[in-house]
């Protein structure tokens, strides 16, 4: 079964720049190690993306380090390093992509009278002056610089239309003008592009950039719209991961040009092929699933349980699906692993289901397989995802669940007996709760002290059956950081073990992120 694209004669070149890294990890709990991030940024580099984002090299030791390795190791994407309106944040952008094959500093600044009187507390001439001497100075360390303006949508035409001229005279190359607060509609951001390229001196030699959040549901739309008034790149994030409401989704913008090539004569230069494999690689570093009805992605994305669909797609499939599931990854569900599979079968599923794995990882997997082909009668592809995700989750973590044993029943207290791996120490706990639940995060407790909240805590089981894996999701509070964590496991209880303790590395990882960023205020 073939399905026709429409398209149109020579369509017009459209940059994917990925911000996944950087504007995706500052939703509230999605903090990511450095391994989890190299790992995003190989398969975005691998999928075609032009732009990768890596971080705010300022922010902390940790984020230079992430986008200084990750500029050293791409091989074709250009590498992005933010940078606030302020030298020291400029040079340690440059600094960090240096050793790119292409790197490029994006710089940026507000300019909505809101954020100049209550934020920045600046009149519209010092903000131009602003703007004048850091994109010079981010210019004079590299000649790709990208400059936004935070909150245009919100920003005086008039006064947007000057600041975009100063920033094009001081030598930026790429135009940002984001929908900071996704305020605004199609339409309105189609017609912001369209008048500063119509107004703007030097406008024509410079690429114009659409940004959008989706607090209105509108990103994806909005971010069609820019590109209808003249703007050719796209900022976005797979599985529309961000601030609040998130961004405007990477495989929902590619799709949509893809698909509707009649009325978007644009192309992109990403692999469909890999979207799955991304959303499935960052929903587990992050700690974030994927809603099961999510646009080409989802669970359900390529599901039919009506009768008159079903009817219609086993006599033509274009009936009702008007992408195939295998242009984005997607693969049929089978039945084909088991305990006498051996190695060479799980690379080869591993790979059918899109996952390259190094040497030690598909050993760790591979043990893991084994163990759980033994407890579970059926292996199914989705056990498999668990099991590569969950040892996603886990590699390099500093404290990790080896072993727990739980005595639950009527009328007593029930107890957890936990020991724990931390910093290369084996460390055995127990505690009471009020139920098996409480037990277990309360002997974790004893080994990390800490006072962080659940505020989510949440089951569902990977396949059908009562021998299913247990895929867990928690999410901690402390101190106004969140933090999410996965964990995977037949027995349910191993498998909150699992997630809460993920959650409490990331929570570590936060801590050391938010002194970065108060060191370098």
């Amino acid at each position: 079964m073939t399905i026709e694209t429409p398209t149109v004669a020579d369509p017009a070149e459209i940059k994917i720049f990925d911000t996944t890294l950087r504007d995706g990890e500052q939703s509230p709990g999605a903090s990511m190690t450095l391994e989890e991030k190299i790992q995003v940024a190989e398969v975005l580099d691998a999928m075609g993306v032009d732009i990768i984002e890596a971080g705010f090299p300022i922010a902390s030791n940790g984020d230079f380090e992430a986008v200084q390795t990750i500029a050293r190791r791409t091989e074709r994407s250009v590498i992005a390093g933010l940078a606030r309106a302020i030298p020291a944040d400029i040079d340690r952008a440059g600094e960090a992509v240096r050793d790119a094959r292409r790197g490029r500093i994006h710089t940026f600044v507000s300019t909505s009278p809101i954020h100049l009187k209550h934020q920045m507390m600046k009149s519209q001439e010092e903000v131009l002056e602003i703007i004048t001497a850091t994109v010079g100075r981010a210019r004079n360390l590299i000649d790709d610089v990208e400059w936004s303006g935070m909150d245009a949508t919100r920003t005086p035409l008039d006064y947007l239309c000057r600041c975009v001229e100063a920033a094009i005279k001081a030598g930026a190359t790429t135009i940002n003008l984001p929908d900071t607060v996704g305020y605004s509609t199609p339409d309105e951001y189609r017609q912001m592009f369209a008048t500063m390229i119509e107004k703007v001196p030097g406008a024509d030699a410079v690429t114009f950039s659409v940004h959008c959040h989706d607090d209105l549901g509108l990103a994806v739309a909005n971010s069609l719209g820019g590109i209808a008034g003249g703007a050719r790149q796209v900022e976005c994030t797979i599985n529309g991961l961000g601030e609040r409401a998130g961004n405007a989704s990477l495989e929902e913008v590619v799709m949509a040009i893809r698909t509707r090539g009649d009325v978007l004569p644009y192309k992109t230069n990403v692999d469909p092929s890999y979207l799955t494999r991304a959303s499935k690689l960052v929903s587990a570093v992050s700690g974030f699933p994927v809603q099961y009805n999510k646009a080409i992605v989802g669970k359900n994305a390529f599901a039919h349980e009506s009768g008159i669909h079903q009817d219609g797609m086993l006599k033509n499939a274009e009936t009702y699906e008007i992408m195939r599931p295998e242009d984005v990854g997607v693969k049929a569900t089978s039945l084909v692993m088991g305990k006498h599979s051996g190695r060479h079968a799980l690379r080869e599923k591993l790979k059918e289901l899109g996952f390259e794995l190094g040497e030690n990882a598909f050993t760790d997997v591979f043990n893991r397989f084994k163990e759980l082909a033994d407890r579970k009668k059926h292996v199914y592809d989705e056990d498999i995802e668990a099991l590569v995700e969950d040892q996603i989750t886990t590699s390099g973590e500093r404290v990790k669940v080896i072993s727990l044993t739980v005595i639950a029943g009527t009328g007593a207290p029930q107890k957890a007996i936990i020991t724990m791996e931390m910093d290369g120490r084996h460390i055995t706990e127990e505690a009471q709760g009020s139920g098996p639940v409480d037990a277990t995060f309360n002997a974790i407790k004893q080994i990390v002290p800490h006072d962080a909240r659940l505020s989510l805590y949440q089951v569902h089981a990977v396949t059908e059956g009562t021998d299913a894996q247990a895929e867990v999701s928690v999410r901690l509070e402390d101190n106004g950081r969140i933090a999410s964590g996965r964990g995977a496991d037949v027995d349910t209880l191993v498998a909150s073990a699992k997630a809460y303790v993920a959650a409490l590395n990331k929570l570590s990882i936060k801590r050391i992120h938010a002194q970065g960023v108060r060191e370098a205020s």
